[in-house]
């Protein structure tokens, strides 16, 4: 079958310009609506479910699919993007897809019936037809917080290297040397890359990373409880955790404590992840805070852009090491002086 993609490549125009031909949704001279139009008659191009959802005419409305509600990271990063968004004059749809493809799916189809003039993603690993259709037909659409391989959609997000090399050095710096990570899902962009980050700043600090110092979980407190007791309960278990998110780190929390176990006295914590009931602990946590109304600000600015039409640069972002009592240091801010 034909895709909008074909049709653009032979008119010799853009997805977009063929978007707005099938739609009619903004003005193009008769010449480049002939090219389109004939395209469209030789290679029998038929709109799919998405395209014949995409709207005539401007709604004022942004939809908004995010990975967990429940999640801390998630909850004010909407809270950020519809902030923004009503400074913009856009009301905003939510979805949460509990991290399932097939929940995102489900909300990303009820938002095009909503006619929504675009739609900010923060995609599940899973790059399912429905997704690879709206980049296809030209749908305004930016990622938040995660890329997905292969598709070419301006993203925004926060590159969290730099912070995890911090965090490692601050361990380092206090006498730490068998640190285990419990990371997130591998599908995800982000389990992946704060692994690979992780991995990368402990060999360049001169840190052995043992394997069974390395445990995976699903960004859930749970499975971050339990690879905590799978670490505690090693021959010689390690002195220093960092778990890959705020939910992974209260799960941690939650075993440590279970057994009695002093923070940072028998074991240190550390979170990807800031979030402010982290200050309220004793000790309070160590943590990776990624800019996240910065980040909910940028991505509602670039999808407005998309909607406009122009251009849309991907956005990288920097997350910090916010240091705290929980690894064995007085509170302070990394680079505040105090």
């Amino acid at each position: 079958m034909a895709s909008v993609k074909d049709v653009a490549r032979l008119a010799g125009v853009s997805v977009a310009t063929v978007s707005r031909v099938l739609n009619d949704s903004a003005p193009v001279t008769e010449r480049t609506r002939e090219r389109v139009l004939a395209a469209v008659a030789e290679l029998g191009y038929r709109p799919n479910a998405v395209a014949r959802s995409l709207r005539t005419d401007a709604t004022g409305t942004i939809g908004l699919v995010i990975g967990d509600i429940l999640n801390p990271f998630f909850t004010e990063l909407a809270r950020a993007a519809e902030d923004e968004a009503r400074q913009r004059g856009y009301s905003v749809v939510i979805g949460n897809a509990d991290e399932r493809a097939d929940l995102q799916d489900h909300y990303v189809r009820t938002l095009l019936e909503r006619r929504v003039d675009g739609l900010l993603l923060c995609p599940t690993a899973e790059i399912t037809s429905l997704v690879r259709d709206l980049v296809d037909d030209g749908l305004p659409l930016v990622f938040l917080d995660r890329t997905l391989p292969g598709l070419d959609v301006p993203t925004v997000r926060a590159d969290g290297t730099a912070a995890i090399g911090a965090l490692v050095a601050h361990l380092k710096g206090l006498g730490h040397r068998r640190v285990a990570f419990i990371s997130g899902p591998a599908l995800l962009s982000t389990g992946r890359e704060r692994t690979d980050a992780f991995m990368v700043e402990m060999a360049r600090h001169g840190l052995a990373v043992r394997p069974e110092y390395l445990e995976s979980g699903d960004f859930q407190a749970a499975s971050g409880r339990a690879a905590t007791a799978r670490l505690l309960d090693l021959p010689e278990p390690p002195e220093a955790i960092f778990a890959g998110d705020n939910l992974m780190a209260l799960g941690a929390l939650d075993e440590i404590r279970a057994r009695g176990l002093a923070i940072p006295g028998d074991v240190a914590l550390a979170s990807y992840d800031d979030v402010p009931w982290f200050t309220h602990l004793d000790p309070p946590i160590t943590a990776i805070a990624q800019p996240v109304r910065e980040l909910g600000r940028r991505a509602v600015a670039a999808l407005a852009d998309r909607i406009a039409g122009g251009p849309v640069e991907p956005v990288e972002l920097r997350a910090r090491l916010v240091v705290r009592r929980s690894c064995g240091e007085p509170e302070r801010e990394e680079g505040s002086g105090r």
